[in-house]
């Protein structure tokens, strides 16, 4: 079983391998951007996809809405620092099969894979059970107002990308990016640019 690692981070990366290493029926690929990622998996057709969220250009979100795109039967785990109910949630709307969070027990992840990789789907225990209770918590949160999408659009906002930018990096119009930041602005109550990157910077996005 073939499973693309997609992080920008090379250490982890080498962790990843080191998790699988004495299993023979896993090869490990791995990519530090959504290009190269996405580029691999046309080629390579991996069984699993394990997508860090917060990758140089486009997020983990984006790679893996192009990756569904292409096979809405690809298998996807998100991979992240943020353990936050919210992302998780997010991940598991545009169709991953599970998430796990870097900063929990690494054998959550070999879980994942063996899991995803029979067809079943995956969420530590402690993510689950926050999804489960996370109640006026979760809706108090301003990012449960904003969808997958428009949490990516939100990143590259407050990352200082144009709307051109944006518009490129998502392979999307002009026209649907400005009023996707209008929505995303009138949703969360933001007028000025500062405010937004503040917002996202204090939600774990940016």
């Amino acid at each position: 079983m073939r499973v693309l690692i997609v992080d920008d981070h090379r250490i982890v990366a080498s962790g990843c391998r080191a998790l699988f290493a004495d299993d023979p029926d896993i090869a490990i690929l791995d990519a530090p951007d959504a290009e190269s990622g996405e580029r691999i998996f046309i080629d390579e057709h991996p069984e699993i996809c394990v997508l860090d969220i917060n990758l140089p250009t486009v997020s983990g979100f984006e790679l893996a809405r192009r990756i569904l795109a292409r096979d809405a039967s690809a298998r996807i785990i998100m991979f992240s620092m943020n353990d936050d109910p919210i992302f998780a949630a997010r991940a598991i709307e545009i169709g991953a099969k599970g998430y796990v969070a870097k900063t929990g027990d690494p054998n959550d992840l070999v879980e994942a894979v063996r899991e995803v990789g029979k067809g079943g789907t995956y969420l530590p225990p402690a993510i689950a059970r926050s999804i489960a209770f996370a109640g006026p918590a979760y809706a108090r949160s301003p990012l449960s107002k904003l969808t997958a999408r428009e949490m990516e659009i939100l990143r590259l906002l407050s990352a200082g990308k144009s709307l051109s930018e944006i518009a490129w990096l998502v392979h999307s119009s002009y026209k649907t990016v400005a009023n996707t930041s209008s929505i995303i602005r009138q949703k969360l109550g933001v007028r000025t640019a500062p405010e937004l990157v503040r917002l996202a910077l204090e939600s774990g996005v940016a």
